[in-house]
């Protein structure tokens, strides 16, 4: 048996996707835990090796309507208070984000496809590197200021933060770990949201297929990449 890593679900197709292969190949024991129903207990929060926080389609900023949220945000509060390797995907950096102090909120339109980010100085230096010029899945309509203290790593003309590093935390607002193989489930997951940002399924589902093996490659690699730089490999 490898090392934990407990990865914090809001929807059952935004998974690890990509990113659990490379866990599992090192070793790590994943387990998911259901967003608002499986608690991750204080103990937890502050000692297991590896906490991944995944993509949903609520607002980390809609605290009244899902009141577990808060206990969410404070649990990452806590562990990023202890530079503990913690990852945040989507939903899960707007939360890091939010932990952090900074504000979340609507961005200026949705942006949902597959199109490349574009990596700052720092970006091109860390575990990133490997997704300069690869396709990456995008799929939001929130965004948040940059923390104090975090580095920026990557921007698109729509969201110019889109990936932060702060000490062994890293938050990426779009989805790397996106598996373009199985975007069926995205698609049928969010089948309303798409319908009012009058986006055609077809068209994303063969980008999706177009791009799949490109994407997977680097997401894989980004992620081994990551795991080494914060000493879990």
């Amino acid at each position: 048996m490898g090392l934990k890593c407990i990865t914090i679900r809001h929807v059952a197709f935004e998974d690890l996707g990509v990113f659990e292969s490379v866990l599992k190949r090192l070793s790590f024991d994943v387990e998911y835990r259901q967003a608002g129903i499986d608690a991750v207990t204080a103990e937890e929060w502050l000692n297991l090796p590896l906490v991944v926080v995944m993509g949903g389609p609520i607002s980390a900023y809609e605290r009244d309507k899902y009141p577990w949220l808060t206990d969410e945000i404070a649990g990452v509060k806590r562990r990023l208070a202890k530079d503990m390797p913690t990852m945040g995907v989507c939903l899960g950096a707007q939360i890091m984000a939010a932990a952090l102090g900074s504000r979340v909120y609507p961005g200026t339109a949705k942006e949902i496809g597959w199109g490349p980010v574009s990596l700052t100085s720092a970006g091109k230096a860390s575990c990133l590197a490997s997704l300069d010029g690869a396709p990456v899945l995008h799929w939001h309509g929130d965004t948040f200021d940059l923390p104090a203290g975090a580095e920026l790593l990557a921007s698109t003309p729509i969201t110019p933060h889109q990936a932060f590093a702060h000490g062994n935390a890293l938050a990426l607002q779009f989805h790397p770990e996106a598996d373009g193989r199985r975007i069926e489930a995205w698609l049928i997951g969010h089948t309303c949201e798409l319908g009012h940002a009058g986006l055609s399924v077809s068209a994303l589902r063969e980008d999706s297929f177009k791009n799949a093996e490109k994407a997977a490659r680097a997401g894989e690699e980004m992620m081994e990449e990551w795991l080494g730089r914060v000493g879990l490999k």
